[in-house]
């Protein structure tokens, strides 16, 4: 699965909360192909983690894919915060959570990053575990740091997307 993060608009945000508190799958997927179309080719409000998002998940967290672990704000980098699918991951997280997430990253240093990497022991986990696979992860990992900063600073919530 492929991660994409995306900083979306006041009104994108209103129809995702509305389509998901009407338990509307259909609808959330309709507006998430309108998000995902949405002219966003260099946009700092949007960043591609590919495959890097579950590595990134696993450090920010406990080391697994739980979307409820880890500590609040880490945990809602990735795959914290409020489901709005049955079938594949979309999240949502606030502006105000968007901004404590963004604070949090800036915190985390590339030794600090390496150790959680390092410990990562689970047989679910299908990378490679190598250096090649810290680097990748890492350079995404800064992406989504980022990415995190521009949405804060937009007053944006964030939508994170893994299909």
């Amino acid at each position: 699965m492929l991660g994409v993060h995306f900083a979306i608009t006041a009104e994108q945000e209103r129809a995702l909360l509305a389509a998901a508190d009407d338990v509307d799958d259909d609808a959330v997927s309709g507006l998430l192909d309108e998000i995902e179309e949405a002219g966003w080719d260099g946009d700092a409000l949007k960043v591609d983690t590919d495959k890097a998002w579950d590595a990134i998940h696993r450090c920010l967290t406990d080391g697994g894919l739980d979307s409820d672990a880890g500590e609040y704000p880490l945990s809602h980098a990735i795959l914290g915060g409020r489901d709005m699918h049955e079938d594949f991951y979309v999240v949502y997280v606030t502006a105000d959570e968007a901004r404590d997430v963004a604070a949090a990253l800036q915190e985390i240093d590339h030794g600090w990053f390496r150790q959680r990497f390092d410990a990562i022991d689970d047989p679910e986990y299908r990378g490679a575990l190598d250096e090649a696979d810290f680097e990748y992860t890492w350079a995404n990992f800064d992406d989504v740091r980022r990415f995190y900063t521009n949405a804060a600073a937009a007053g944006r919530a964030v939508l994170f997307t893994a299909t």
